[in-house]
């Protein structure tokens, strides 16, 4: 059991040496396309959300879409600046989680923790539904089949990553390079446009823009805020995931953050800018992207690269969960709050069972969805704004302990943010609660008091052993080896040979049924033990019923019953096939009697492979 802790990163942390795993690790632009996928995929639902909300207030409301953008890219900016100093101050990774465990106390780090892990999940299943639906929409006869082709998109993704982060990242470079250039060439374009070159996308569909509306409410406008910072999502995601970049991780994190800022924030601008020169009005059935991409480029080969590129990079944005939700864990587990396996990394510094559980769970979802993004939609984004409040207070707490030169204004604007996105995450809760929001208020404190119980149980078990003490001298003790046996063979004799080289004292046991069959084999055993003559006694141990683990179990038990200062150890001998399909000939007897031992007595169990080559 590990008691390692986390502390709080120093500057000298930002010039680690390299180490050699840094092939595995990620430079700046991987790690954009490994971690950043997200939020450049998130340009394709955040303005939408924007627009539709505005829509109730028909086409004057629709004309606050700009301002509105400005103020989400204006915290997009405090988000950037904020989580850069998380990087430096906690490159251990864990993002919000670090800075709450640091500054908040546990059980705020564990909702922060929780926070994040519900993001990454739903973020996974959105992702990969969102991708699909576009695919469908192109070729509307795959629409039936839309749960399979989403679980077949999610097992490409996770066997991508289960070789490691890099490998995705290099995978994922060329969508990621494409998407963003066609959102540039598009906002590029638009700007010398004057009117749009062509509508055809939106002909024959409904428009969605409420009829004499006249008057912009701030509520709505905090509601359009609010959906608005779905854009935000994934923000985060490299501050939590440090120790994927290579050497200096702090530093190379901090260009990857700055980096996804510029872009995403010229990204959300732009649309928005090219929505209110167009005077565009949501339809239903065409996205406000392919909208635009009509009325600057034309209805032509270059829309639908951006459809496809569009659709390719919402699918492929799952896998900034599997890039920042395993080292998470990985946190979590090693603070004692999760199973330490989810702290074990593959020869690739893969977190395997990380990824293999944020499968398996984002499986689940999309078969309880039947592969419907809308029903996941009202789900999403919650967590995250918690962990972005969370992280802002955390940093405000940070600059007023460590008193910085300019340590004011930096407090200020983390203050600014947790405000902004407190208020964020209390709108779209609200607004969403009856359409499935309230799951995720379950889910929080039901994961928070699950890393509660996982921690109180290795507490108890820190306890027992001992862990943080120093412990008594070892000392020997007189040792008696039990070996079970059947029969007389080449194995026989290696298991008692080991035996003998382990234990003071070796005794073989054999298991005797009631049957005349039985009965007849365990008396050929015995003369045939007295002739070989081998040196160690062999002793028959009955048995009423039809059983071998529990007649040995019993026996061992009664040996540490009778003699207490003596160590017993079972030491099993088993054959080892030379081909792994020649496992389904044995018995499985080792195993039976492994399990009996273990779950009724205190000896140490030794299992002796015998290999047949």
């Amino acid at each position: 059991m590990s008691v390692l802790t986390s502390e709080p990163g120093t500057a000298s942390r930002d010039e680690d040496p390299p180490d050699s795993g840094d092939k595995h690790r990620l430079t700046v632009v991987t790690g954009l396309a490994a971690l950043s996928l997200d939020a450049m995929a998130s340009v394709a639902y955040g303005p939408e959300a924007i627009v539709l909300v505005l829509a109730a207030a028909g086409g004057y409301g629709l004309g606050f879409t700009l301002p509105v953008t400005l103020a989400i890219a204006a915290l997009l900016a405090v988000l950037v600046a904020s989580y850069r100093q998380v990087i430096a101050a906690f490159p251990d990774g864990g993002g919000s989680y670090a800075v709450a465990k640091t500054h908040l106390g546990r059980r705020t780090s564990l909702v922060a923790a929780a926070s994040l892990v519900l993001d990454y999940v739903l973020n996974v299943a959105v992702a990969v539904t969102a991708g699909v639906a576009a695919l469908t929409s192109a070729f509307p006869s795959l629409y039936g089949e839309r749960l399979w082709i989403c679980l077949a998109v999610l097992v490409l993704i996770t066997a991508i990553n289960l070789r490691g982060i890099v490998d995705s990242a290099r995978a994922f470079i060329v969508p990621t390079a494409v998407f963003v250039l066609s959102m540039l060439t598009l906002i590029a374009v638009g700007l010398f446009r004057s009117a749009p070159v062509s509508t055809e996308a939106a002909q024959g569909h409904a428009s969605v823009v409420a009829d004499n509306a006249t008057t912009v409410g701030a509520l709505l406008l905090l509601k359009a805020f609010a959906s608005g910072c779905s854009a935000l999502t994934g923000v985060e995601a490299i501050a939590n995931a440090v120790p994927s970049f290579r050497a200096p991780r702090a530093r190379r994190a901090k260009d990857a953050e700055i980096a996804l800022g510029a872009v995403l924030g010229v990204m959300l601008i732009g649309l928005a800018v090219l929505i209110s020169r167009f005077h565009l009005q949501p339809v239903e059935g065409v996205t406000v992207l392919a909208q635009l991409a009509d009325a600057s480029l034309g209805h032509n080969a270059a829309f639908y690269v951006i459809q496809f590129a569009t659709m390719i990079l919402l699918a492929l944005s799952a896998n900034t969960s599997f890039g920042g939700l395993p080292v998470l864990l990985k946190l979590l587990a090693r603070d004692n709050f999760l199973p330490h396996v989810f702290a074990l990394k593959a020869d690739r510094q893969v977190h395997r069972h990380g990824v293999l559980t944020l499968a398996a769970i984002s499986a689940a979802l999309l078969v309880f969805s039947g592969g419907d993004t809308n029903t996941l939609v009202p789900l999403f984004a919650i967590g995250v704004f918690v962990g972005f409040t969370i992280a802002q207070t955390g940093m405000v707490l940070h600059w007023r302990r460590e008193r910085s030169p300019k340590w004011r204004g930096k407090a200020l604007l983390n203050g600014l943010g947790a405000v902004l996105t407190g208020v964020s995450a209390v709108v779209v809760t609200a607004t969403k609660f009856h359409e499935g929001a309230w799951l995720i208020v379950i889910a929080l404190p039901l994961l928070v008091a699950a890393f509660e119980t996982v921690h109180r149980a290795y507490a108890r078990i820190g306890e027992r052993l001992g862990l943080g003490r120093v412990p008594e001298c070892p000392h020997r003790d007189r040792s008696l080896v039990i070996v079970p046996v059947s029969s007389l063979s080449r194995l026989t004799s290696e298991a008692l040979t080991a035996a003998v080289s382990l234990g003071d004292e070796v005794r073989a046991v054999t298991v005797c049924h009631p049957d005349p069959e039985d009965r007849a084999q365990v008396e050929a055993l015995e003369r045939d033990w007295a002739l070989w003559g081998p040196g160690v006694d062999l002793v028959r141990v009955p048995a009423e019923r039809r059983t071998l683990g529990r007649p040995i179990a019993a026996y061992v038990r009664a040996i540490e019953e009778a003699r207490p200062g003596t160590r017993v150890t079972v030491l099993i001998p088993e054959v080892e096939p030379a081909r792994a399909w020649q496992r389904i000939l044995q018995n499985q007897r080792g195993a039976v009697v492994a399990h009996a031992v273990r779950r009724d007595t205190d000896a140490a169990i030794c299992r002796l492979r015998f290999r047949l080559s």
